[in-house]
């Protein structure tokens, strides 16, 4: 299969086996690159199984183990590679210390891959996963501006509404970008909005267990989005790869397709699929009104795909994984 493929760099991608992470890996692998992945073990092959089966997986994949806590633990898995896509960060919402459990992890761990970068003679560029969630928690916006990213989330109102991974990928990426401008590395960062699609890995991560309730009528997981962009996952994966192959790509990209109030999703996707338990509206959350403005992914003519596509994505892979019943 190889022998039809350009061969070209040596990348790493951490927390590889992640939701998004796996898509990246899988895009990466299909475009002809080597690819290191970091993982917790790399000896649990029922874990990453959905890696080492796929496409070019044998020939150019190697896991690695890496700790975001660990100062070095990122340097072999870096040293010799192109580019570093960092998309390792937890989601979990917190137990009782979110500052030990999300907070820390996040910036650390950011600044932990940044250190290794920094020793890395090879490095031409380093692409971070950061969020949608860092320009829209604000009060002070004009609704009918769409959001860019010009815009920043408040560390305040962050703080004040307890809204942990949105103040951690705030955090986090304020740091990358005051490291790599002291350091002189190339940074380019992704802000999806909320991911919809297949998993590849069986088990599910909070983001589609999420998604799943909602489909099963579960509504209390997602009554909290309120408004909210969604994205097709491998929108977002492709998206990485093309900022990295693009030199004139630069600072920050909002990467999103469709902005939607809880009942508009609702209503959308009840009418869509009438066999499965959504209901047909919420009740109205206080949430301010949003849009975003993604015209930096269209300049170098990327095309997102539809509300509608990304669910018959998603629907089609929780079927066939058996999470769901037939629709």
């Amino acid at each position: 299969m190889d022998s039809k493929i350009e061969i070209k760099g040596k990348v790493c991608v951490t927390g590889a086996s992640g939701f998004l992470a796996s898509w990246l890996v899988k895009g990466l692998l299909l475009s002809g690159y080597h690819v290191t992945g970091t993982v917790r073990d790399p000896g649990n092959e029922k874990k990453l199984a959905h890696l080492l089966s796929l496409e070019g997986a044998r020939e150019r994949l190697r896991l690695v183990k890496a700790d975001l806590m660990e100062e070095g633990s990122f340097d072999d898995a870096i040293m010799g590679c192109h580019g570093v896509f960092h998309t390792a960060s937890p989601v979990l919402k917190p137990s009782s210390d979110p500052k030990a459990e999300i907070l820390d992890p996040a910036i650390e761990g950011t600044l932990n891959v940044l250190r290794s970068c920094k020793k890395n003679p090879s490095l031409r560029r380093v692409i971070l996963t950061s969020s949608s969630s860092t320009v829209r928690v604000r009060d002070d916006f004009d609704p009918n501006i769409p959001l860019d990213e010009t815009f920043w989330s408040s560390v305040e109102l962050c703080e004040r509404l307890q809204l942990w991974y949105a103040l951690s990928k705030t955090l986090a990426e304020r740091a990358a970008w005051e490291f790599c401008n002291k350091n002189g590395i190339d940074l380019v960062t992704i802000l999806p909005s909320f991911l919809v699609g297949p998993s590849l890995p069986r088990d599910l991560c909070s983001t589609a267990s999420d998604v799943l309730g909602l489909l099963k009528g579960e509504t209390e997981k997602f009554h909290w989005h309120g408004r909210m962009g969604y994205v097709h996952i491998d929108d977002v994966a492709l998206c990485h790869i093309l900022v990295f192959e693009n030199e004139t790509a630069h600072g920050r990209y909002l990467c999103s397709s469709t902005v939607l109030d809880n009942d508009e999703l609702a209503s959308l996707l009840a009418e869509r699929y009438p066999s499965l338990p959504i209901p047909k509206r919420f009740e109205p959350l206080n949430r301010p009104y949003y849009e975003f403005n993604t015209s930096k992914f269209k300049s170098l003519g990327f095309k997102f795909k539809s509300i509608q596509e990304m669910f018959d994505d998603c629907i089609a892979s929780l079927v066939e994984q058996g999470h769901l019943r037939s629709v």
